[in-house]
């Protein structure tokens, strides 16, 4: 990619990540164009700093011309790479790449490892634990990426850190191009984002493209027990770990935690029995973060130590309040089919089931198997709250919500002593809110607000 300075680059999307690329570009000396479609009025007090930088604001269209005479683009993730403008920038030689794609040189130079974690499905609560068995071990560490901090804005801050820890969407790795890990992980491939990618091949392929980028001498973790992470294999020269509940894998997920063949000969042991790790799935992520952690010269007892102290991730199968002897669980990052798959299978039940929102066009049948002797109640929610009752409404009753307040309302008054209200609704949340964070906070203002006196 070069030097920034004096280049002509146009960032495209000014959310969080596209911001902080932007403030990096003109750190580094280059002539910044901001790019959006939203209306000039609705852009200008995000990017007021960047305008007294001197960065130009073009806000409403994405005009061609300025694509194609450009030196780089820098896209956000969400922005479909079909866009003309960007098909117009391709077709004259214009490289296009991505915010953590922008940060590659100065990840490289840092002389720090960098880790790289993907999958459908335990990808953010991997890249958390891993972060804190690293930061209770005493280690100084970015952990970001897809969710949370941008990985621009830690270099923009000039801290120093001992490791990076990444968190990489299908989005993200599609606009990869020099970036190389130390480390990576592919946990799990599983129907997503087909509005998108249109197939789950097409998707699959996008994840596919992890094992590449992990340089020879590093090493690789991936899933054995999924189908298409099982067909994946490590690079000339990467050391290759599979995960799963085989015994003859590297990483054994058994009742109570997970096992590690050590290379050196032996097996190690590690107990997972936090609350915010219940559950098979939180035992696979475990497994994952705890290879990660070995190779990155934790002791054993380290890992055990930050396994035992693990807050848990917010929006992820949280307990947000025991309330009349129901317990209410916020897992609005839940948003497709095979994450509430594993949610449910870490519940016995009986479960007040909150599904629907901005569906991602996957059957939700998968789901049948799960629901006897588990689900007792159905509220749907949000655009695809129709289709949610139509596949499953015949296992459970339901309750035609719509909205996340209706539905807390009514658990609140059906749920009875012993049950779960769970908020996992293997929808996007963007026909209602903001973002799953959004949807997350407003279920646990929800329920804080409901009286404590009997129903």
């Amino acid at each position: 990619m070069g030097t920034l300075h004096g280049r002509r680059v146009t960032v495209l999307g000014l959310g969080r990540s596209g911001l902080a690329a932007a403030r990096l570009c003109l750190r580094e000396g280059a002539v910044v164009t901001l790019n959006d479609n939203r209306p000039r009025e609705a852009v200008v007090p995000a990017v007021t700093d960047l305008l007294a930088a001197g960065a130009t604001l073009v806000a409403g269209e994405h005009p061609e011309e300025l694509f194609r005479t450009s030196d780089l683009i820098v896209k956000s993730p969400g922005v479909k790479p079909q866009l003309p403008a960007l098909q117009a920038a391709r077709a004259a030689g214009v490289p296009v790449v991505g915010e953590v794609e922008l940060c590659a040189p100065f990840l490289a130079a840092s002389g720090a490892p960098v880790v790289g974690i993907t999958g459908t499905n335990g990808k953010s609560t991997t890249t958390a634990l891993t972060g804190h068995l690293l930061q209770a071990a005493g280690r100084h560490l970015f952990s970001g990426g897809n969710l949370g901090t941008p990985v621009a804005e830690a270099v923009l801050s000039g801290e120093r850190f001992d490791v990076w820890v990444l968190e990489l969407s299908s989005y993200q790795l599609d606009d990869l191009r020099a970036l190389q890990l130390d480390l990576g992980a592919v946990l799990n491939v599983t129907p997503d984002h087909l509005d998108r990618y249109g197939t789950v091949e097409a998707y699959a392929a996008s994840k596919a493209q992890l094992p590449a980028r992990v340089r020879a001498g590093g090493a690789l973790v991936l899933g054995d027990d999924n189908g298409w992470t099982h067909a994946m294999r490590a690079p000339a020269g990467v050391v290759e770990r599979r995960f799963g509940a085989s015994p003859d894998v590297d990483l054994r997920v058994v009742a109570d935690g997970v096992e590690r063949r050590a290379e050196e000969g032996g097996v190690e042991h590690y107990p997972v029995q936090v609350a915010a790790l219940r559950g098979a799935h939180n035992r696979e992520n475990a497994a994952v973060a705890i290879e990660l952690a070995r190779r990155l010269g934790l002791t054993p007892d380290e890992v055990r130590r930050g396994l035992e102290s693990y807050p848990g991730l917010a929006h992820r199968i949280e307990s947000v309040r025991r309330l009349g002897g129901v317990e209410w669980i916020n897992d609005s990052k839940a948003t497709n089919v095979d994450s509430v798959e594993k949610s449910l299978q870490a519940f016995a039940g009986p479960l007040h089931l909150m599904l629907g929102g901005l569906g991602k066009g996957a059957p939700y049948a998968p789901l049948r198997p799960l629901f006897a002797g588990r689900v007792c109640r159905i509220y749907t929610l949000g655009a695809d709250a129709a289709r949610v009752e139509a596949e499953l409404g015949d296992l459970a009753p339901v309750e035609r919500c719509g909205d996340l307040a209706t539905a807390v309302a009514r658990a609140h008054a059906l749920a009875q002593p012993g049950e779960t209200v769970l908020l996992s609704p293997a929808c996007a949340s963007f026909d209602q809110f903001k973002s799953f964070e959004h949807r997350g906070d407003t279920f646990r203002a929800l329920v804080a607000a409901l009286p404590e006196q009997a129903r």
